[in-house]
């Protein structure tokens, strides 16, 4: 359940040399969107080719959130785990389901105030760049100069290949102070695994289970983040948090 926003909560602000945020759950809440395309994508008799047993969506839901659909599609039909089949049919999600989602609370704002400081900053996520590029599109949220998407990276999260390879794109050094934005206990596994402090978002998973992986704060949403400003002494931002009490 998610934390209630503000609640017991107080602001620290704090320097990174760069942002990277996740997009589902964390920039978009697109888990009705999402629910619908798995529920059109398997037929109601469509079988695991290796046991013959039934495929429920419901299944696959409860364990696709910050996986990527290829790595979902290897446990259940390896014939449909290829790039150009995930692309179609996560490239089609926000044009047929756009209605069913909306922007996080606060992430227009926070990409508006990033959107001045194009190369600090990018969005890693577990989805494809049809997914992403679509959902920007549709909900007309500002573009990162620099992505990270499923394509690029041999394993999805929680290996952090992601957030090492949105490190790279940044440009910035292995110690360099870094700051994720991830909503699932997998994404923030990866950040911290990638040697970056992580905000967790209690938008689809509980605080508990997030504090757990590993999260450094744990917010509501992105109301309680914000950008206060570029230091181009120490090329680093600013970055007001209000975390949630323990």
């Amino acid at each position: 359940m998610a934390a209630a926003h503000g609640d017991a909560a107080h602001w620290e602000v704090h320097s990174f040399a760069g942002l990277l945020s996740d997009m589902d759950g964390t920039l978009v809440d697109s888990t009705a969107a999402i629910v619908k395309h798995w529920h059109k994508c398997v037929p109601r008799d469509a079988v695991i080719p290796s046991d013959r047993s039934l495929i429920d969506p419901e299944v696959i839901l409860e364990t696709s959130h910050g996986r990527r659909s290829i790595d979902t599609l290897q446990l259940y039909d390896r014939s449909l785990a290829n790039w150009e089949y995930v692309s179609t049919i996560e490239g089609r999600i926000p044009y047929e389901f756009g209605q069913d989602a909306e922007v996080v609370p606060g992430a227009r704002e926070l990409l508006g105030a990033l959107e001045g400081h194009p190369e600090k900053w990018a969005i890693v996520t577990s989805g494809t760049r049809p997914l992403l590029t679509g959902w920007l599109d549709v909900l007309k949220l500002a573009h990162p100069r620099h992505l990270v998407v499923a394509e690029d990276v041999e394993r999805g999260k929680p290996d952090p290949a992601c957030y090492n390879l949105g490190r790279e794109r940044l440009g910035l050094a292995s110690d360099a102070p870094v700051l994720v934005l991830e909503d699932s206990p997998a994404g923030v596994r990866s950040g911290k695994a990638a040697g970056c402090q992580v905000v967790g978002l209690a938008t689809t998973h509980g605080a508990q289970q997030l504090r757990e992986a590993g999260a450094d704060w744990l917010v509501s949403d992105l109301r309680d983040v914000t950008f206060r400003g570029w230091k181009q002494v120490t090329g680093t931002m600013d970055v007001a948090i209000r975390a949630a009490g323990p």
